[in-house]
């Protein structure tokens, strides 16, 4: 089993290839080849290799799929006695990433 632990958009994730996982907005268009280079950590069939911080002769290529928007949070602000009240919502703009491959 081939996995890597990745940083990218202020969040270390487990990957693997073959599947996809959600990011904050990257810019670019769906079908975009990317390259996410700090890569902290690889397993290739036990043989591991961790970085210090990263590992700086492997890459993993991805492929975006297509832009997102996160679950609807709402952000509700009461201000006392003065009969102030604020109701907003949000929704994160994500990027749905296919990783490809793990490169070595």
């Amino acid at each position: 089993m081939k996995y890597a632990i990745i940083e990218a958009s202020g969040k270390q994730l487990w990957i693997e290839e073959g599947k996809f996982y959600d990011l904050n907005y990257i810019p670019g268009e769906p079908g975009d080849l990317i390259k996410l280079n700090k890569i902290l950590l690889v397993n290739n069939k036990n043989n591991i290799q961790i970085g210090h911080p990263c590992l700086k002769s492997i890459t993993v290529k991805a492929k975006i799929l297509r832009h997102v928007k996160g679950k609807k949070i709402t952000v509700f602000k009461i201000k006392p006695k003065k009969n102030n009240k604020l109701k907003q919502g949000h929704r994160q703009k994500l990027t749905r990433l296919l990783i490809e491959e793990i490169l070595s």
